[in-house]
Protein backbone atom coordinates (compact mmCIF):
# COMPACT_ATOMS: atom_id res chain seq x y z
CA UNK A 1 0.00 0.00 0.00
CA UNK A 2 1.30 3.12 -1.25
CA UNK A 3 2.02 5.52 2.41
CA UNK A 4 0.72 9.06 1.91
CA UNK A 5 2.89 10.89 4.52
CA UNK A 6 1.07 14.31 6.32
CA UNK A 7 3.91 16.80 7.29
CA UNK A 8 3.29 17.35 10.80
CA UNK A 9 3.95 20.60 12.78
CA UNK A 10 7.00 20.37 15.80
CA UNK A 11 6.40 17.72 17.88
CA UNK A 12 5.31 18.64 21.61
CA UNK A 13 4.89 15.43 23.22
CA UNK A 14 7.96 13.26 23.47
CA UNK A 15 8.35 9.67 20.90
CA UNK A 16 10.85 7.39 22.34
CA UNK A 17 11.76 4.61 19.74
CA UNK A 18 13.03 1.70 22.24
CA UNK A 19 14.90 -1.42 21.04
CA UNK A 20 14.05 -4.45 23.33
CA UNK A 21 16.14 -4.67 26.23
CA UNK A 22 17.22 -1.37 25.93
CA UNK A 23 16.29 1.28 28.41
CA UNK A 24 16.21 4.50 26.53
CA UNK A 25 15.35 8.26 28.07
CA UNK A 26 13.09 10.14 27.00
CA UNK A 27 14.78 13.31 25.35
CA UNK A 28 12.29 15.84 26.18
CA UNK A 29 12.69 15.24 30.47
CA UNK A 30 15.19 17.45 32.01
CA UNK A 31 17.96 15.88 33.53
CA UNK A 32 16.58 15.80 36.71
CA UNK A 33 13.49 14.33 35.92
CA UNK A 34 14.81 11.18 33.60
CA UNK A 35 12.60 8.46 33.05
CA UNK A 36 13.78 4.85 31.53
CA UNK A 37 11.72 2.22 29.99
CA UNK A 38 12.98 -1.08 29.64
CA UNK A 39 10.43 -4.14 28.21
CA UNK A 40 11.24 -7.96 27.85
CA UNK A 41 12.09 -9.21 24.45
CA UNK A 42 10.24 -9.29 21.37
CA UNK A 43 7.54 -7.09 23.39
CA UNK A 44 7.16 -5.10 20.40
CA UNK A 45 6.68 -7.86 18.25
CA UNK A 46 3.73 -9.35 20.60
CA UNK A 47 2.35 -6.45 20.43
CA UNK A 48 2.21 -6.38 16.76
CA UNK A 49 1.32 -10.30 16.49
CA UNK A 50 -1.54 -9.19 18.48
CA UNK A 51 -2.66 -6.30 16.22
CA UNK A 52 -2.77 -4.08 19.38
CA UNK A 53 -1.43 -1.03 21.13
CA UNK A 54 -1.67 -0.90 24.63
CA UNK A 55 -2.75 2.88 26.44
CA UNK A 56 -1.73 3.89 29.71
CA UNK A 57 -2.35 6.82 31.95
CA UNK A 58 -0.39 8.23 34.86
CA UNK A 59 -2.20 10.95 36.97
CA UNK A 60 1.35 11.60 38.83
CA UNK A 61 3.05 12.69 35.49
CA UNK A 62 -0.24 13.54 33.53
CA UNK A 63 0.37 11.53 30.94
CA UNK A 64 -1.03 9.51 28.43
CA UNK A 65 1.23 6.62 27.21
CA UNK A 66 0.86 4.69 23.74
CA UNK A 67 2.99 1.98 23.11
CA UNK A 68 3.22 0.22 19.74
CA UNK A 69 5.31 -1.43 17.50
CA UNK A 70 7.54 0.77 15.30
CA UNK A 71 7.53 0.36 11.93
CA UNK A 72 11.64 1.07 11.90
CA UNK A 73 12.12 -1.27 14.57
CA UNK A 74 11.35 -2.24 18.48
CA UNK A 75 8.67 -0.09 20.48
CA UNK A 76 7.65 3.08 20.53
CA UNK A 77 6.66 4.99 23.64
CA UNK A 78 4.99 8.08 22.23
CA UNK A 79 3.96 10.53 25.47
CA UNK A 80 1.31 13.26 25.21
CA UNK A 81 0.62 15.33 28.24
CA UNK A 82 -3.24 15.37 29.79
CA UNK A 83 -3.62 16.86 32.77
CA UNK A 84 -4.35 14.55 35.94
CA UNK A 85 -4.98 11.59 33.56
CA UNK A 86 -7.15 8.73 34.45
CA UNK A 87 -9.70 6.55 33.30
CA UNK A 88 -9.49 4.83 29.73
CA UNK A 89 -11.82 3.46 27.12
CA UNK A 90 -11.23 2.81 23.63
CA UNK A 91 -14.34 2.33 21.95
CA UNK A 92 -15.94 2.35 18.43
CA UNK A 93 -12.38 3.23 17.13
CA UNK A 94 -12.13 6.13 19.19
CA UNK A 95 -10.61 6.53 22.57
CA UNK A 96 -11.80 8.10 25.78
CA UNK A 97 -10.02 9.51 28.42
CA UNK A 98 -11.15 11.64 32.09
CA UNK A 99 -8.56 14.48 32.59
CA UNK A 100 -8.84 17.25 34.84
CA UNK A 101 -12.20 18.20 34.97
CA UNK A 102 -13.27 17.04 31.45
CA UNK A 103 -13.95 13.75 29.50
CA UNK A 104 -12.12 14.45 26.42
CA UNK A 105 -13.25 12.23 22.69
CA UNK A 106 -10.62 11.44 20.76
CA UNK A 107 -10.51 10.83 17.15
CA UNK A 108 -7.85 8.72 14.71
CA UNK A 109 -7.24 11.51 11.88
CA UNK A 110 -5.40 9.09 9.64
CA UNK A 111 -6.91 7.22 6.77
CA UNK A 112 -5.69 3.70 6.28
CA UNK A 113 -2.95 4.73 3.61
CA UNK A 114 -1.84 7.81 5.56
CA UNK A 115 1.43 7.55 7.73
CA UNK A 116 2.86 10.69 9.89
CA UNK A 117 6.79 10.97 9.74
CA UNK A 118 7.15 7.52 7.76
CA UNK A 119 6.46 6.13 11.67
CA UNK A 120 2.36 6.56 12.90
CA UNK A 121 -0.30 5.00 11.23
CA UNK A 122 -2.69 6.08 14.01
CA UNK A 123 -2.88 9.76 15.27
CA UNK A 124 -5.57 10.46 18.12
CA UNK A 125 -6.56 14.26 18.46
CA UNK A 126 -9.54 16.12 20.79
CA UNK A 127 -12.23 16.50 19.26
CA UNK A 128 -15.18 17.34 21.84
CA UNK A 129 -14.57 17.92 25.69
CA UNK A 130 -16.77 17.83 28.31
CA UNK A 131 -16.44 19.58 30.91
CA UNK A 132 -17.94 18.24 34.18
CA UNK A 133 -15.49 19.91 37.27
CA UNK A 134 -13.47 18.65 39.38
CA UNK A 135 -15.49 15.64 40.36
CA UNK A 136 -12.39 13.08 40.67
CA UNK A 137 -13.58 11.09 38.03
CA UNK A 138 -12.05 7.36 38.21
CA UNK A 139 -13.31 4.39 35.22
CA UNK A 140 -14.76 5.56 31.93
CA UNK A 141 -17.54 3.65 29.90
CA UNK A 142 -19.51 3.33 26.90
CA UNK A 143 -23.03 1.87 27.20
CA UNK A 144 -24.94 0.37 24.49
CA UNK A 145 -26.89 3.49 24.11
CA UNK A 146 -23.50 5.59 23.04
CA UNK A 147 -23.50 7.32 26.06
CA UNK A 148 -20.34 8.22 28.29
CA UNK A 149 -20.32 7.45 32.23
CA UNK A 150 -17.94 7.21 35.01
CA UNK A 151 -17.11 6.80 37.92
CA UNK A 152 -17.43 9.85 40.01
CA UNK A 153 -15.17 9.05 43.44
CA UNK A 154 -15.28 12.02 45.03
CA UNK A 155 -19.65 12.14 44.46
CA UNK A 156 -19.47 8.12 45.38
CA UNK A 157 -21.81 7.62 42.32
CA UNK A 158 -21.83 6.27 38.95
CA UNK A 159 -22.88 9.41 36.72
CA UNK A 160 -23.43 10.32 32.80
CA UNK A 161 -23.07 13.32 31.28
CA UNK A 162 -25.51 16.38 31.58
CA UNK A 163 -26.18 19.29 28.88
CA UNK A 164 -26.46 21.68 31.36
CA UNK A 165 -25.23 20.59 34.87
CA UNK A 166 -21.80 18.87 35.92
CA UNK A 167 -23.17 15.57 35.38
CA UNK A 168 -26.35 13.57 36.29
CA UNK A 169 -26.13 10.74 38.94
CA UNK A 170 -27.40 7.01 38.00
CA UNK A 171 -26.64 5.17 40.75
CA UNK A 172 -24.75 5.28 44.35
CA UNK A 173 -24.36 2.41 46.81
CA UNK A 174 -27.19 1.66 49.29
CA UNK A 175 -24.64 2.60 52.39
CA UNK A 176 -24.21 6.38 50.64
CA UNK A 177 -26.97 8.48 52.93
CA UNK A 178 -26.38 11.73 50.66
CA UNK A 179 -24.64 12.85 47.76
CA UNK A 180 -22.15 15.07 48.78
CA UNK A 181 -18.42 15.88 48.09
CA UNK A 182 -17.10 13.67 50.55
CA UNK A 183 -15.07 10.83 48.70
CA UNK A 184 -16.31 7.77 51.52
CA UNK A 185 -16.00 4.83 50.52
CA UNK A 186 -13.29 5.46 47.80
CA UNK A 187 -15.73 3.79 44.82
CA UNK A 188 -13.21 3.97 41.68
CA UNK A 189 -13.69 1.09 39.16
CA UNK A 190 -16.72 -0.06 37.03
CA UNK A 191 -16.90 -2.96 34.57
CA UNK A 192 -19.37 -2.75 31.75
CA UNK A 193 -21.23 -5.93 30.85
CA UNK A 194 -24.56 -6.37 27.94
CA UNK A 195 -23.51 -2.10 27.60
CA UNK A 196 -24.20 -1.48 30.98
CA UNK A 197 -22.66 -0.64 34.72
CA UNK A 198 -22.39 -3.93 36.03
CA UNK A 199 -19.93 -3.85 38.75
CA UNK A 200 -17.99 -1.41 40.66
CA UNK A 201 -15.07 -2.03 43.05
CA UNK A 202 -14.50 0.75 46.48
CA UNK A 203 -12.48 0.47 49.17
CA UNK A 204 -15.16 0.12 51.81
CA UNK A 205 -18.33 0.72 52.58
CA UNK A 206 -17.50 3.78 54.76
CA UNK A 207 -20.40 6.35 54.97
CA UNK A 208 -18.33 9.21 56.20
CA UNK A 209 -15.85 11.85 55.11
CA UNK A 210 -12.72 10.41 54.06
CA UNK A 211 -13.50 6.90 55.92
CA UNK A 212 -11.81 5.03 53.40
CA UNK A 213 -8.24 5.76 54.79
CA UNK A 214 -8.90 3.49 58.13
CA UNK A 215 -10.08 0.60 56.06
CA UNK A 216 -7.58 0.08 53.21
CA UNK A 217 -5.81 -3.22 54.24
CA UNK A 218 -9.06 -5.23 54.29
CA UNK A 219 -12.46 -3.19 54.03
CA UNK A 220 -12.48 -3.26 50.22
CA UNK A 221 -15.57 -4.73 48.39
CA UNK A 222 -17.16 -5.37 45.00
CA UNK A 223 -20.78 -4.12 43.96
CA UNK A 224 -23.87 -6.00 41.94
CA UNK A 225 -25.24 -2.39 40.74
CA UNK A 226 -28.03 -3.93 39.09
CA UNK A 227 -28.83 -5.78 42.22
CA UNK A 228 -27.40 -3.43 44.48
CA UNK A 229 -25.68 -5.71 47.01
CA UNK A 230 -22.03 -6.35 47.78
CA UNK A 231 -20.63 -9.92 45.95
CA UNK A 232 -17.12 -9.91 47.28
CA UNK A 233 -15.29 -7.99 50.27
CA UNK A 234 -12.63 -8.44 52.96
CA UNK A 235 -10.40 -6.97 50.08
CA UNK A 236 -7.58 -4.83 49.81
CA UNK A 237 -7.78 -1.56 47.88
CA UNK A 238 -9.97 -3.46 44.81
CA UNK A 239 -9.63 -1.78 41.38
CA UNK A 240 -10.43 -2.37 37.56
CA UNK A 241 -13.11 -5.06 37.34
CA UNK A 242 -13.40 -5.99 33.56
CA UNK A 243 -15.55 -8.84 32.67
CA UNK A 244 -14.06 -11.02 30.52
CA UNK A 245 -15.45 -14.31 29.11
CA UNK A 246 -17.21 -15.26 31.28
CA UNK A 247 -15.76 -14.22 34.62
CA UNK A 248 -15.73 -10.98 36.96
CA UNK A 249 -12.13 -9.74 37.16
CA UNK A 250 -10.67 -7.69 39.57
CA UNK A 251 -6.99 -6.25 40.79
CA UNK A 252 -6.73 -6.63 44.28
CA UNK A 253 -4.57 -4.17 44.70
CA UNK A 254 -3.15 -4.05 48.45
CA UNK A 255 -2.14 -7.64 47.34
CA UNK A 256 -0.84 -7.24 44.41
CA UNK A 257 -3.05 -9.75 43.45
CA UNK A 258 -5.11 -10.52 39.17
CA UNK A 259 -7.90 -12.46 40.17
CA UNK A 260 -11.59 -12.98 39.51
CA UNK A 261 -14.74 -13.21 41.64
CA UNK A 262 -16.80 -16.53 42.68
CA UNK A 263 -20.31 -14.47 43.02
CA UNK A 264 -22.04 -17.28 44.02
CA UNK A 265 -19.73 -18.23 47.12
CA UNK A 266 -18.72 -14.58 47.22
CA UNK A 267 -14.99 -15.31 47.15
CA UNK A 268 -12.27 -13.41 45.40
CA UNK A 269 -9.45 -16.40 43.65
CA UNK A 270 -5.88 -15.13 43.19
CA UNK A 271 -4.58 -16.10 39.77
CA UNK A 272 -1.12 -14.57 40.47
CA UNK A 273 1.07 -12.22 42.09
CA UNK A 274 2.77 -9.36 40.47
CA UNK A 275 5.26 -7.05 42.56
CA UNK A 276 3.32 -4.18 42.81
CA UNK A 277 0.56 -2.06 43.22
CA UNK A 278 -1.72 -3.31 40.78
CA UNK A 279 -3.80 -0.85 39.20
CA UNK A 280 -5.49 -0.61 35.24
CA UNK A 281 -6.68 -3.96 33.55
CA UNK A 282 -7.42 -5.17 30.16
CA UNK A 283 -7.76 -7.97 28.00
CA UNK A 284 -7.22 -9.86 24.51
CA UNK A 285 -7.47 -13.15 23.84
CA UNK A 286 -5.53 -15.64 26.81
CA UNK A 287 -3.69 -12.82 28.21
CA UNK A 288 -4.30 -9.95 30.55
CA UNK A 289 -2.58 -6.56 30.57
CA UNK A 290 -1.95 -5.47 34.33
CA UNK A 291 -0.69 -2.21 35.02
CA UNK A 292 1.40 -1.57 38.61
CA UNK A 293 2.63 1.18 40.47
CA UNK A 294 5.23 1.21 43.28
CA UNK A 295 3.92 2.52 46.16
CA UNK A 296 4.40 6.20 47.20
CA UNK A 297 2.43 7.81 49.10
CA UNK A 298 1.31 7.32 53.01
CA UNK A 299 -2.27 5.91 52.26
CA UNK A 300 -0.03 2.91 50.45
CA UNK A 301 1.98 2.02 53.30
CA UNK A 302 0.47 -1.07 55.98
CA UNK A 303 -1.20 -3.08 53.21
CA UNK A 304 -0.63 -6.57 52.57
CA UNK A 305 1.38 -5.90 49.63
CA UNK A 306 4.28 -5.28 51.40
CA UNK A 307 4.29 -8.47 53.24
CA UNK A 308 4.38 -10.07 50.12
CA UNK A 309 7.08 -8.36 48.57
CA UNK A 310 9.32 -9.11 51.44
CA UNK A 311 8.45 -12.96 51.44
CA UNK A 312 9.42 -12.64 47.79
CA UNK A 313 12.45 -10.49 48.27
CA UNK A 314 11.28 -7.98 45.79
CA UNK A 315 10.68 -4.15 45.47
CA UNK A 316 7.68 -2.93 43.45
CA UNK A 317 7.90 -1.45 40.08
CA UNK A 318 5.78 0.44 37.49
CA UNK A 319 4.89 -0.71 34.07
CA UNK A 320 2.93 -3.33 32.75
CA UNK A 321 3.00 -6.99 32.90
CA UNK A 322 1.24 -9.50 30.74
CA UNK A 323 -0.09 -12.28 32.22
CA UNK A 324 -1.09 -15.59 31.19
CA UNK A 325 -4.74 -16.38 31.80
CA UNK A 326 -4.50 -20.09 32.14
CA UNK A 327 -1.17 -20.59 33.49
CA UNK A 328 -0.56 -17.14 35.55
CA UNK A 329 2.46 -17.09 34.28
CA UNK A 330 3.95 -13.54 32.93
CA UNK A 331 5.20 -13.73 29.72
CA UNK A 332 6.07 -10.29 28.72
CA UNK A 333 6.34 -6.54 30.72
CA UNK A 334 7.42 -3.16 30.03
CA UNK A 335 9.02 -1.25 33.17
CA UNK A 336 9.15 2.31 34.02
CA UNK A 337 12.27 3.63 36.48
CA UNK A 338 12.57 6.63 37.42
CA UNK A 339 9.90 9.79 39.08
CA UNK A 340 6.74 8.73 37.63
CA UNK A 341 5.72 5.79 40.04
CA UNK A 342 2.39 5.43 39.87
CA UNK A 343 -0.12 4.10 36.65
CA UNK A 344 -3.65 4.19 36.65
CA UNK A 345 -5.61 2.66 33.80
CA UNK A 346 -4.20 0.32 30.96
CA UNK A 347 -6.28 -0.30 27.61
CA UNK A 348 -5.72 -1.98 24.36
CA UNK A 349 -6.52 -0.48 21.11
CA UNK A 350 -7.27 -3.35 18.52
CA UNK A 351 -6.44 -3.13 14.87
CA UNK A 352 -3.95 0.00 16.18
CA UNK A 353 -0.42 -0.29 14.60
CA UNK A 354 1.47 3.10 15.69
CA UNK A 355 -0.42 5.47 17.51
CA UNK A 356 0.34 8.55 18.65
CA UNK A 357 -1.71 10.95 20.29
CA UNK A 358 -2.20 15.09 20.34
CA UNK A 359 -2.27 17.37 23.40
CA UNK A 360 -5.37 19.06 24.41
CA UNK A 361 -5.01 22.92 23.58
CA UNK A 362 -1.18 22.67 22.80
CA UNK A 363 0.16 24.78 19.73
CA UNK A 364 0.54 20.61 17.44
CA UNK A 365 -3.28 20.99 18.32
CA UNK A 366 -3.77 24.57 16.84
CA UNK A 367 -1.71 23.58 13.92
CA UNK A 368 -2.70 20.03 12.82
CA UNK A 369 -5.49 20.79 10.80
CA UNK A 370 -7.47 18.26 8.62
CA UNK A 371 -10.31 18.64 6.28
CA UNK A 372 -13.17 16.28 6.16
CA UNK A 373 -13.44 15.28 1.74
Amino acid sequence: MEKKTIQEAPQKSANVPLENQSPQVADTQKPEEKVTYSMSGGFAEFLAGLNVAAALTSYQSSKLYLLSKNPKGGLMVNEQVFPRAMGLRFYDKKLFISSLGHIIKMENILAPDQWIDETFTECYVPRIAYFVGEVDCHDVGITKDNDIVFISTKYNCIATLSNTQSFKVLWKPFFISKLVAEDRCHMNGMAMHEGEVRYVTAVCRSDTIDGWRDRRADGGIVMDVKKDTIICEGLSMPHSPRYYKGKLWILNSGTGELGWVDEANKKFNALTFCPGFVRGLAFIGDFAFVGLSRPRYERFEGLPLDEALKQRDSEPWTGVQVINLTTGACVHWFRMDGPVAELYDVELLPQVRCAKSVGFATPEAQSLITIES
